[in-house]
């Protein structure tokens, strides 16, 4: 009837760029008689419908017939459209169902359709890549000595050990203990980052803060002292360019921290801040409802008074021309990772996009959003992230909560499901640059995740103890070979969470964010993730091609990437048993970079918790293998 993953129902398939004529094409029954149809066209944005009438263009034989038109979205935005068909039935409704697929019932969804700017570009030198997140207290210390360190510093002693977890006296988680990991010890281990084939570093917050996570911002002109100064980080965006490798910030801008010069409650700053006086020059900045007690903070927390980001005083201080965005990447940054990103309005992403690339021209900015971005709904608006004006991408938490779920026990089609939902909704130049991460300061570790208890909210003392039994950790690792391989070859760019690679444990915070385990780590893990480094660096069809599902089903899963260079087949086994899978006859002869090559009948025998990665090399000019097909229902995605 129709899917919107076909070509042969909707050409171009995907988010397209405004103005283009998007083809539409239904089947319907020739038995309900079909007299008219319709495509039922909605501006999410005014609400606006456009009814197109549709001609007829066709019979399928004698049991279907065929029925088009063209639309051309006038500008960037998102549409949603559904069918209408007068039958002998009355007029029926042809709504979206699963997959894309047309419903005759009329009670399914609309499809969206994503229009970006014309002119939309993202930076050619992250797709292909891989990005390494470091939490910079925890990675690894130099023994250069620190200056300028707050007396009320809570050092460790032992790298390693548990990090503080019980609240103080009064009651408060404080963040207030640190390992001593910086700047400089970052630089040291550029070598083994290179190994691994890293080409982007995306470094949690690194200005000056009183807490170990440093998103309570104190001073965005100065590095954390316990981190270095700016002749560190200079000397590591110098150092990382000569190996390739970029350097990304973590810019929280939605909120400072109380114990800041800009707001200085503590009084820890010579002043006067906001909640010292009225005439503080970061006044304005703010918000309060009865000052100075009574502010907005994000999340009720008192420590993280909301920045008013209208206010001129703070879009100019961040966004100007000498603001902190082009401070820093004139310093050696090479983009920008923005926390919570939906508590920014469009006004002030835009600047900050024109700010960041009046500087750099290919600077890369990334956006954390926990939804799928193309419809985000925040505060009652519809956001704008990926429609060429201010993000490049985002962080893929959908990609997470796919991988993951796939692993542990839900459906494969599910897990399929959302891949394609987000090929199909997200811009290819946003794809491109998704920051696929199956792990970050947020969430529980990845190999915890997949093999431990659930978490089911479960406290800090619990989790404090908690830790994976022999066997557990065994299929944890196992299941991680299978995540971090699909991790490297979906569309988009891996983000691996420091120490990952290592087969680190943890729950959530701050257990989730222990010290790197140099000289215990997983010896099999880290060699597999230099094999996936170098296979991103093999595969051409990595930084974009065709992404084609192969299957779905039971506890198998797989899938191609291609583009006119090389094509790539990926299969995994997430069940106790082997699983076999039959190949198409192009894949004879194949190299087999992960696991078992096909064997004579063209059957690749997946042993149980296993995968397999199948490498052609193709001809010059050869079209991607395999093409989109053209046939009613079947799925494909081209990015």
């Amino acid at each position: 009837m129709f899917n919107s993953r076909n070509p042969a129902c909707r050409c171009p398939t995907g988010a397209v760029a405004d103005g283009t004529a998007v083809h539409f094409k239904i089947m319907m029954p020739r038995d309900l008689h079909c007299s008219a149809a319709r495509l039922v066209v909605t501006d999410g944005a005014s609400g606006a419908r456009r009814t197109l009438e549709m001609f007829w263009c066709g019979m399928g034989g004698d049991q279907h017939e065929f029925w088009e038109c063209h639309y051309a979205p006038p500008e960037p935005g998102l549409y949603f459209y559904r069918f209408s068909v007068d039958t002998w039935r009355g007029t029926l409704a042809v709504t979206r169902g699963w997959g894309g697929e047309g419903d005759l019932r009329g009670d399914g969804g609309q499809w969206q359709l994503t229009v970006y700017g014309r002119g939309m570009t993202t930076p050619d030198w992250l797709p292909g890549g891989v990005i390494y997140q470091i939490f910079p207290d925890r990675f690894f210390r130099s023994g250069r000595k620190k200056r300028g360190v707050p007396a009320d510093r809570k050092l460790h002693r032992v790298w390693g050990e548990q990090p503080d977890w019980e609240p103080d006296a009064a009651g408060k988680i404080t963040n207030g203990d640190y390992f001593g990991g910086d700047l400089r010890g970052i630089e040291e281990k550029l070598g083994y980052l290179k190994s691994l084939g890293v080409t982007c570093l995306y470094l949690n917050p690194i200005f000056e803060a009183h807490s170990n996570h440093r998103y309570n911002t104190a001073d965005y002109e100065k590095i954390d002292p316990l981190l270095g100064g700016e002749e560190d980080f200079r000397s590591l965006c110098a150092a990382a360019a000569k190996l390739g490798i970029r350097v990304i910030l973590d810019g929280v801008f939605n909120h400072t921290g109380s114990d800041s010069v800009y707001f200085n409650r503590e009084g820890r700053y010579p002043g006067p801040g906001a909640y010292q006086s009225k005439d503080s020059p970061y006044y304005s900045w703010y918000r309060f409802r009865r000052w100075p007690d009574e502010y907005d903070c994000w999340w009720n927390f008192v420590t993280l008074p909301c920045v008013d980001k209208k206010s001129p005083g703070f879009v100019r201080f961040i966004n100007g021309p000498d603001g902190i965005v082009r401070r820093w990447l004139r310093a050696g940054a090479s983009g920008w990772r923005l926390d919570v990103a939906d508590e920014l309005p469009d006004g002030f992403l835009e600047d900050l996009r024109a700010a960041a690339k009046a500087e750099k021209p290919d600077a890369v900015l990334i956006g954390e959003v926990w939804e799928d971005a193309s419809n985000k709904v925040s505060y009652g608006k519809r956001r704008k992230y990926l429609l060429g004006g201010q993000l490049d991408s985002v962080m893929n938490y959908p990609f997470r909560s796919a991988v993951l779920g796939y692993l542990t026990g839900k459906s494969p089609s599910e897990m399929m499901e959302i891949v394609l939902s987000v090929l199909e909704n997200y811009p290819p130049q946003a794809v491109r640059c998704l920051m696929n991460n199956i792990g970050t300061h947020d969430t529980e570790r990845a190999v915890t995740a997949l093999a431990g208890e659930p978490l089911r909210g479960r406290g800090r003392r619990w989790q404090s103890a908690a830790r994976l039994t022999r066997e557990q950790r065994a299929r944890g690792l196992a299941l991680m070979r299978l995540a971090s391989l699909m991790q490297f070859t979906l569309p988009g760019v891996p983000c691996v969470y420091y120490g990952d690679e290592a087969g680190v444990e943890g729950y959530r915070d701050p257990f989730n964010r222990t010290c790197y385990p140099w000289g215990n780590e997983d010896a099999g893990l880290v060699a597999w993730y230099r094999r996936l480094g170098a296979l991103r660096a093999k595969c051409s069809c990595l930084r974009g091609g065709w992404f084609r599902p192969v299957t779905a089903d039971g506890d198998g899963l797989a899938y191609i990437r291609s583009d006119g260079n090389d094509a790539l087949l990926c299969a995994f086994n997430r069940g106790d048993r082997p699983l076999a899978l039959h190949l198409d006859a192009e894949w004879e002869g194949a190299e087999p970079i992960f696991g078992p090559a096909p064997d004579a009948e063209s059957s690749l025998v997946l042993p149980p918790i296993g995968c397999a990665a199948l490498y052609l090399l193709k001809k010059t000019g050869e079209a991607p293998l395999p093409p989109p097909q053209k046939r009613p229902g079947e799925d494909a995605a081209g990015l």
